[in-house]
């Protein structure tokens, strides 16, 4: 009966462990990457020679905006110069060589978001590089309670997948600090 018991709960163990095998880790990429827009930004977007079709524009919340003669666009997830492109090749069908820049006037959709085990969870806005350590510390820091070297940054930046962080290596002089990207959670057990 004890060999029994012993065996059911090894299976058991396994199983709970194969489940959370399926969460993938990402390697630590912390290279520039171009400017994406996001919803809620509010963009510039000037045709040349053409005043009634430039204009300033938010991005909705569904990520789209709306533009004369073009309609509806899909603008969030779009560097600034795809999305102009996009533009002139809606135009070109009305507007002879159409010009398209846009611009992002406002940025409102960089945010980092910081949970768990820290004084202030919540969003905070990215503005320029911001590392996992400038988060913490923007969230007033660890609790007491607060298991350091567990922290865990979730990407949502297409791939998906979990950055685990020990804040022991983060500290260290070898250590190699996370540049979070905007949708970044940090999970603080």
């Amino acid at each position: 009966m004890g060999m029994r018991r012993t065996g059911f709960w090894t299976v058991m163990g396994m199983l709970l462990l194969s489940g959370c095998a399926h969460q993938q880790t990402l390697k630590v990429d912390n290279a520039e990457q171009p400017y994406r827009i996001g919803r809620e930004d509010v963009l510039d977007v000037s045709v040349w020679r053409d005043q009634e079709l430039s204009r300033t524009v938010p991005v909705r919340p569904d990520g789209f905006i709306s533009i004369p003669m073009v309609g509806e666009i899909q603008a969030a997830g779009k560097t600034p110069t795809e999305l102009a492109e996009a533009l002139k090749s809606g135009l070109q069908a009305y507007v002879q060589e159409p010009r398209v820049t846009v611009i992002v006037r406002e940025v409102n959709s960089s945010r980092v978001f910081v949970t768990g085990e820290v004084a202030h969870p919540g969003a905070y806005p990215l503005r320029g590089r911001v590392s996992l350590l400038q988060a913490i510390a923007l969230a007033g820091g660890f609790t007491d309670f607060a298991n350091s070297d567990g922290i865990v940054v979730i990407r949502t930046d297409g791939k998906g997948g979990q950055i685990p962080v020990r804040y022991s290596d983060l500290v260290s002089p070898e250590g190699e600090n996370v540049i979070l990207r905007p949708g970044d959670t940090v999970v603080v057990p």
